[in-house]
């Protein structure tokens, strides 16, 4: 038992990573967007009255007409011996101020504004590119159709040498610096020089960067003739739009059954959730209320405008389902519309609002809990400080939860049942109806090195650029798959992890190959046709989705 948790311990760094970072900023983004614009900071300045007598040396002290925050601030900035600035004062003291309530609110400065907001809102401006960074440089993956950097002939497979005067291949560059140089206002333009494997000499491009769309549902495909699957990355002002788009998809190859994607998902706006879960649901249903000391009861109900209601359906939820993915996957559950598969989910039942300040930056204070149709908040506890709150994860693997249901315990007092009869609990996430383990049978010491080292996604795009002609012939998963069985990609693969200096372990190969080959495979895919690539090939070796795909087939 020992081994196999220390062996999930060390399968899992990149989860743990990635659920602190949807505790920091990804469950940071709020579950329902209030804007709301405030006076300039230098007003804060009329909340006190100055009178002369009581100071020594500058005759003057203040009169407090709020608090000792406030009081204190204006005393530095008239009394304290050097001259200081209020912004700045304001800048240091508000994140302060917001670290002693929930770890949700935060304040957010005016330089962090867009990086926070660009994902909610589903755009950024930019030259429609993904890269990634191939032996010190920049290499394009794909450009986005029609964008910018397409209409003017970059083309995957594309190094970026220079952005404007500077160069970015062979200097070590951090990858968000080369995102923050392409990126840039609208109609504003951004030279590149490229490298082309073929054409002798570099080129130079002049791009005028666009508006480039952040997409929050991955992809949308038939798992079987009767079986549609949506990913959804996120919520995001654009998410119901792209959901519907997918489901008229699926419709038109015969989907009457859906599984809903919602691992990973970290959550954004409330309103998306609702608007999705709305059609699955009968008119009058209660989808999601929200409550808070100072926000009277806010009750969520279903329309009558449905297109789903009559069709089967599956949610997948992970340790890292958050948010408004809790929303809709506890709107589901608790009206005893449909199954939830996988593990417990996150357990943020919190509710930010925000409002604006006029130098651009920002404060998402918590305002209300929501709570399921049952009546339950799935809020996990914060008392013992954010720390605690973001290392639950770990404990959740120490304690075996991730291969075992029945380590994990519910509080009686926090006990709710669906109309249906059926058992639910609140206080720390949402458990699924049906439990899937972490899979680690096919993990090995071997997987686990080339996998830290992102050797497997490395070689995927390095065979990609050598048979980049052939693989552009192809235009299906399937195809590419199956151009992919005959090239022999383990022992290729092999031979390139011991070049970068991971010596073959063969007893572990076969123990971790199937899972190896399957994800070089669905890599090289989605260097070639995006998601629509990855994910069909992925899927042979997850379990989650299969016992879902085998589930739905049984309703």
């Amino acid at each position: 038992m020992k081994g196999r948790r220390d062996k999930l311990i060390i399968f899992l760094p990149l989860l743990i990573s990635l659920t602190l970072i949807i505790g920091i900023i990804v469950g940071n983004w709020i579950t329902g967007i209030r804007i709301r614009n405030i006076v300039s900071d230098e007003v804060s300045k009329q909340h006190f009255s100055i009178r002369p007598g009581l100071n020594v040396g500058s005759g003057l002290s203040l009169v407090p007409r709020s608090n000792k925050i406030t009081s204190a601030m204006q005393y530095i900035l008239n009394e304290y011996v050097d001259t200081v600035s209020l912004q700045q004062l304001s800048e240091s003291a508000l994140p302060s101020l917001v670290e002693e309530l929930d770890p949700h609110s935060i304040y957010i400065p005016s330089s962090e504004f867009q990086r926070f907001s660009e994902p909610l809102v589903g755009n950024f401006s930019g030259i429609g590119v993904s890269f990634n960074m191939a032996d010190d440089t920049v290499a394009i993956i794909n450009t986005i159709p029609n964008g910018p950097s397409e209409l003017v002939g970059i083309m995957p497979g594309d190094r970026i040498v220079r952005v404007n005067d500077s160069l970015v291949a062979g200097v070590n560059m951090p990858s968000d610096d080369i995102v923050n140089m392409l990126k840039g206002p609208r109609n504003t333009v951004v030279k590149v020089t490229i490298f082309r494997r073929g054409v002798k000499g570099l080129m130079d491009f002049e791009i005028t960067r666009d508006d480039i769309p952040i997409y929050s549902v991955d992809v949308a495909y038939m798992v079987d003739s009767e079986t549609g699957y949506i990913k959804i990355s996120q919520f995001a002002q654009t998410t119901f739009r792209e959901f519907m788009e997918g489901i008229e998809k699926l419709k038109s190859k015969g989907a009457s059954r859906l599984i809903l994607d919602l691992r990973g998902n970290g959550g954004g706006i409330m309103e998306s959730a609702i608007q999705i879960a709305d059609q699955f649901l009968d008119e009058g249903q209660l989808i999601v209320y929200t409550e808070g000391r100072a926000r009277p009861r806010e009750n969520e109900f279903a329309s009558s405008r449905g297109a789903l209601k009559n069709d089967k359906v599956v949610i997948l939820i992970d340790e890292t389902s958050a948010s408004a993915s809790e929303i809709l996957a506890g709107a589901i559950q608790d009206n005893d519309r449909g199954l939830l598969i996988g593990r417990r989910t996150f357990g943020k039942g919190l509710v930010q609002e925000e409002m604006r300040f006029t130098d651009g930056s920002a404060l998402r204070l918590t305002v209300a809990r929501y709570y399921t149709p049952t009546g339950r908040s799935i809020q996990k506890s914060y008392e013992n400080g954010r720390e605690d709150y973001y290392h639950d994860l770990n404990q959740r693997i120490i304690r075996g939860e991730l291969e075992h249901q029945d380590s994990i315990k519910f509080d009686a007092s926090q006990k709710f049942v669906t109309p249906g009869g059926k058992i639910v609990y609140g206080g720390g996430g949402i458990m699924p109806d049906i439990f899937v383990p972490v899979d680690t049978t096919s993990i090995s010491d071997y997987y686990n090195r080339v996998r830290s080292l992102g050797l497997m996604y490395r070689f995927a795009f390095h065979f990609t650029d050598l048979y980049r002609p052939v693989l552009e012939g192809f235009t299906t998963a399937g195809d590419i798959e199956a151009y992919l069985d005959d090239q022999q990609i383990i022992s290729r693969f092999v031979s390139y992890a011991k070049e970068k200096g991971v010596p073959p372990d063969y007893e572990d190969i076969r123990v971790s190959g199937h899972v190896m080959e399957k994800s070089i495979k669905a890599y090289v895919a989605r260097n070639i046709i995006d998601n629509e690539g990855f994910y069909p090939i992925i899927a042979e070796i997850d379990n989650v989705l299969q016992v879902a795909i085998d589930t739905i087939s049984k309703l």
